[in-house]
């Protein structure tokens, strides 16, 4: 009896322990491909009423000096600086967390450099939004996101793929190169370019839900080792040119 039940709790534990090391193969591998949300066409777009810019003065700065987390606040266990850059990494399972700046921003010409050092994962920037608790997360977000390398944006308000007029068929962008990210947010319109094409055009239907917020740097949710990079982070308040200044000639 006694050779029988050690028997059965070995073999209990050599299944314990394949099933865990199969749930961390499983879990390292990125998520599987979300169904394709259908962008907006440009008539569908337009029906969207435009709101005007909101007035204020227009101020150019660096939000990120290349040496230090100044004006910064976030979770030191996923975010340090290394080599001029913003740099967000993991290993294991985590949340979805942000660097988000000290002060906030509703409209905003925002320029930026990111890569995918490690990992099929994205980055992404969430703006008009707030800060919230998620558990035992401080550094989650209630508002858009802008995401890259690949062009495409979330409402983490409602947890979906938010659609946008998509206005380029040119692939801009690789996941493990630097891009180039543009946004420029103006009343209810946001416009984005990556490496000097524009990708993408969005109107928030709803002005009530744009909040004057920080502005967020984002380290996906993964199981797994990841690392992305921001640098040469700029913002101009108020822009004072209603269009994308990035764009190639």
């Amino acid at each position: 009896m006694k050779r029988t039940m050690n028997s059965f709790l070995g073999a209990a534990a050599s299944l314990s322990v394949a099933a865990g090391l199969l749930w961390s193969q499983q879990a390292a591998a990125p998520p599987p491909p979300r169904t394709p949300v259908v962008p907006f066409t440009a008539a569908e777009l337009e029906a969207i009423p435009l709101t005007p810019p909101h007035a204020g003065k227009s101020v150019k700065k660096k939000l990120f000096d290349g040496k230090t987390l100044k004006g910064w606040d976030g979770s030191s266990e996923w975010w340090s600086v290394e080599q001029g850059a913003i740099a967000g990494k993991s290993n294991g399972r985590t949340p979805t967390s942000f660097l988000f700046t000290k002060d906030n921003y509703s409209d905003f010409r925002l320029i930026v450099s990111s890569k995918m050092v490690e990992s099929e994962n994205h980055a992404g920037v969430a703006f008009w939004g707030e800060v919230v608790a998620d558990g035992a997360n401080k550094w989650g977000t209630k508002g858009p996101l802008v995401i890259c390398p690949m062009p495409s944006m979330w409402d983490y308000r409602e947890a979906k793929a938010l659609r946008v007029l998509v206005t380029t068929t040119e692939k801009v962008s690789s996941q493990h190169e630097w891009v180039k990210v543009e946004i420029l947010a103006q009343g209810n319109r946001v416009r984005t370019a990556f490496n000097g094409v524009q990708v993408m055009d969005w109107r928030e239907p709803d002005p009530n839900r744009i909040k004057v917020g920080p502005i967020g740097v984002q380290l996906h949710g993964f199981n797994g080792t990841q690392e992305v990079l921001y640098k040469d982070i700029v913002v101009e308040t108020f822009p004072r040119e209603n269009r994308l200044i990035t764009l190639k000639k």
